[in-house]
């Protein structure tokens, strides 16, 4: 038996190292990451921009409809500005202010007002013109086959537009949340602004209903928004998804009645495990649910049933489990860019877990009931794997910590910044930083990649971009997850 002196400093040097993994800086990590968002935009730059070595790009889109499309964000290491996941991302994040923006500090809480409106002042240009919707700027095929800085671009700046009586019910039904999410968060600080985009919420619902399909279905469209963002699984959950988003920024009984009447025939009820840019079904249940947890409205408890039922397949120890986590714990889907998968699923569980404990209830998981705490403590795992408890020891956010990804798959910062190498870099150019091994030279701070394989393990490759390239839609879940551990730092 050891003596009692050893016993004691194992113990101490055991509760060292369990410590140690929890000691992230949380406020540093949301500053970073609404600060990525920056690096992401297109568009006249303001003054005050601090991803400095950034500048205009795409001051011409919208030219061929004769139309201002200019703004927005290019969607992930690419120039393309993708209307369906930058509606899906402005959505994430003024949900991230709705329900955590009053655990931010007031600077950051600017900073994510600020990174949201830049997405709704280009979504609100999308759908300006009667019976049309932009759903994209930029053609991908021209676009990939350069690497180029986004201020050098000289490839096709395709504008492609849905009109009437084609349909678009999953770009036009994720603008309506969007637009409808962000009028929440603005509604204390700009009122103005935020009856404006309610009011083209509506507008952009009204085109999704009565125009009901996939936007991919469209020729037109098709070949330039598929393979990447086309709608692998159905338009129906966009529109329950921009119906309950319009309910709660309007409290409107037209919209309660929408989604208890259009539920079953639009697929609430079944069971998809799933959230993210395509597929809203889990994250439609979560925040319907809140009309049955605060609002007694039991006419929407199938999908308060169906959120729970979600909710259970997450925690290993119930009987339901059946999400994969590889070996260090990570949530893991296959397919690549996995992290948007983490941030997305932990951010729900944040958010159903306030719902329960403001209710004092919890969910029934078959063999064992689980509480706000166990969802809350679930979510940190996940959080604090991103941010460097993981087999690497690395931090997937870039600038944070001292061991990060260098070589992230993203044109802008792997090419030299225009600010310290004015001339133009053409297309084929730029292959020969695409191909070096030196670090990116400029510091997407912020930029969460797409993170390791099942086996935990990350080769920190400019080429494999599944899982070295950044998205706005892995950051902007994080971005209220971060919020709520700055206030929260041992649920």
């Amino acid at each position: 038996m050891a003596p009692p002196n050893f016993r004691a400093y194992s113990i101490i040097l055991i509760l060292l190292f369990v410590n140690s993994g929890s000691a992230h800086n949380y406020q540093e990590a949301l500053s970073k990451a609404i600060l990525f968002f920056e690096g992401q935009r297109s568009g006249f730059l303001p003054q005050d921009q601090r991803q400095n070595w950034r500048a205009n790009s795409g001051l011409g889109d919208g030219w061929t409809y004769n139309v201002d499309l200019t703004g927005g964000y290019y969607d992930a290491g690419d120039n393309i500005k993708f209307g369906f996941p930058m509606a899906f991302t402005t959505t994430m994040l003024s949900w991230s202010v709705i329900e955590f923006g009053d655990m931010m500090p007031p600077n950051e809480h600017r900073n994510a007002l600020v990174a949201i409106r830049w997405a709704t002042d280009y979504l609100l240009k999308t759908v300006s013109q009667p019976n049309r919707i932009f759903v994209q700027v930029g053609d991908p095929i021209s676009d990939h086959n350069c690497w180029e800085r986004p201020e050098d671009m000289d490839t096709s700046r395709t504008v492609y537009a849905v009109d009437a009586p084609n349909p678009a019910s999953d770009v036009a039904g994720e603008t309506a949340a969007a637009l409808a999410a962000a009028s929440m968060a603005f509604r204390s600080s700009d009122p103005a602004y935020s009856d404006t985009l309610l009011r083209n919420a509506a507008k952009a619902f009204q085109f999704a209903d009565t125009y009901r399909g996939a936007y991919s279905d469209n020729a037109d469209v098709r070949s330039g928004v598929c393979p990447y963002y086309c709608d692998f699984d159905g338009y129906q959950d966009e529109l329950l998804w921009g119906a309950a988003w319009l309910r709660r920024a309007t409290q409107d009984e037209n919209f309660l009645n929408y989604i208890q009447s259009n539920g079953k025939t639009l697929g609430a009820e079944d069971n998809i495990n799933e959230f993210g840019w395509d597929n809203k079904h889990a994250g439609l249940n979560v925040l319907v649910s809140k009309e049955v947890l605060d609002g007694n409205v039991m006419s929407l408890e199938s999908y308060k049933t169906s959120a729970e039922s979600f909710l259970c397949t997450l925690i290993p120890e119930t009987s339901s489990s059946h999400i994969e986590y590889t070996p260090g714990g990570l949530i893991y889907r296959p397919g690549g860019s996995n992290l948007q998968h983490a941030t997305s699923i932990a951010f729900l569980e944040l958010v159903y877990a306030n719902y329960l404990s403001r209710t004092s209830q919890t969910i029934n998981c078959g063999n064992i009931y689980v509480n706000a705490q166990t969802l809350r403590q679930h979510a940190k795992k996940q959080v604090d794997y991103i941010l460097g408890d993981n087999p690497m020891r690395m931090s997937y956010m870039v600038g944070y910590s001292n061991k990060y990804p260098q070589h992230i798959h993203h044109r802008g910062s792997s090419l030299p910044s225009i600010k310290d190498h004015p001339q133009f870099i053409a297309c084929k150019e730029g292959s020969i930083y695409f191909n070096s091994s030196n670090p990116n030279p400029n510091v997407l701070v912020g930029a969460i990649v797409g993170g390791p394989g099942e086996d935990d393990v990350y080769e920190d490759d400019r080429a494999d971009f599944r899982k070295s390239e950044p998205t706005t839609y892995i950051n902007a879940p994080f971005v209220g997850i971060l919020a709520y551990f700055v206030a929260n730092p041992n649920p």
